[in-house]
């Protein structure tokens, strides 16, 4: 991702007074374009980078200007480390190099302290068994944004209908254990929030796009999902026995858990009425029953008739 490869850039001028723009796009397998847009941002970011031109050439730093270790803490690095790391285990190795190059800025007699830093909190996004044919996507659409090119794919919905779309890719959201791509729909004219396990036959194109002004500080997926729970959200109440109010606790916050005088829970949400819901219900199995409302509760019945059919003879 770019930030690290920004941070990568600006260690590696640390240590080396001058390095070819070439050598940088090879080492990070970006474009050289690419490599001159990360200058800018860096320079953009206060640090003073030069470009000098002729034989002996290269990039480097603005002489006299250093850049102190202590800019950041041994706790900043840490977490810095531990937030790559955490990245790293879903996509491939790309950070191993950045990781490296935050260790050895560590003086050997702190190394021990700070590696316990880094083990103290690990965040694994990485599936339960191998995920290579997302890792494939998730590869395709970084090197998309990367190099502001459209992709292409065919696109199942929820209602199993299969569309051809043409994205202008802007974000890579993991949200809910679920990769998204954010991006403007040139079919749709509009943006839109796909999840990639429903993308079929990717295809990176090199058609160059200009970014549109995106605030992503408005988690527009966030804000998308709360207008849509706002008008067409149904109360659900689900009855949680003694025996099965673990379930419950893991699943909901306290404040939601209302006790029966059973041993058990009632618990009322608000989602909208779709696939996903009675995925959601049916996870629970046996250790809950949904009490209202009453369509809900027989649409549910005949799916569990209709699950139970294909099994029993």
């Amino acid at each position: 991702m770019k930030i690290d490869r920004l941070l990568s850039i600006v260690i590696l001028l640390m240590n080396r007074r001058l390095i070819q723009a070439k050598e940088l796009a090879d080492m990070f397998e970006v474009s050289v374009r690419t490599i001159y847009r990360d200058i800018e941002s860096i320079n953009g970011a206060g640090i003073p980078i030069v470009t000098y031109q002729g034989a002996n050439g290269g990039i480097g730093l603005m002489e006299g200007y250093r850049l102190d270790r202590n800019v950041l803490t041994d706790r900043e690095l840490a977490d810095i480390f531990t937030a790559l790391q955490s990245v790293s285990s879903y996509g491939g190795n790309e950070h191993t190099l950045l990781m490296e190059k935050i260790s050895s800025v560590i003086p050997p007699s702190q190394s021990a302290a700070f590696r316990s830093k880094t083990t103290q909190l690990i965040i694994d996004f990485s599936p339960w068994g191998l995920q290579r044919i997302l890792e494939e996507k998730l590869a395709t659409l970084k090197e998309a944004l990367e190099e502001s090119v459209t992709v292409n794919f065919d696109y199942v919905d929820a209602a199993g209908q299969t569309t051809q779309r043409s994205v202008e890719p802007y974000t890579l959201v993991l949200k809910g254990q679920a990769w998204y791509l954010y991006g403007f729909c040139l079919n749709r004219q509009d943006f839109r929030l796909f999840k990639l396990l429903r993308m079929r036959e990717l295809v990176k194109n090199t058609q160059v796009f200009i970014a549109k002004d995106v605030d992503a500080s408005e988690l527009p997926w966030s804000n998308e999902y709360q207008r849509s729970t706002v008008t067409t959200a149904t109360p659900i109440v689900l009855q949680f026995k003694a025996e099965s109010k673990h379930l419950a606790e893991e699943r909901f916050d306290s404040t939601e858990l209302l006790p029966d005088g059973n041993g058990g829970y009632k618990v009322t949400i608000n989602y909208p009425e779709d696939g996903w819901l009675y995925g959601f219900l049916l996870s629970f199995g046996m250790h809950v029953e949904i009490l209202e409302p009453p369509h809900i509760r027989q649409k549910l019945g005949q799916i569990a008739a209709g699950i139970a059919a294909k099994y029993i003879t």
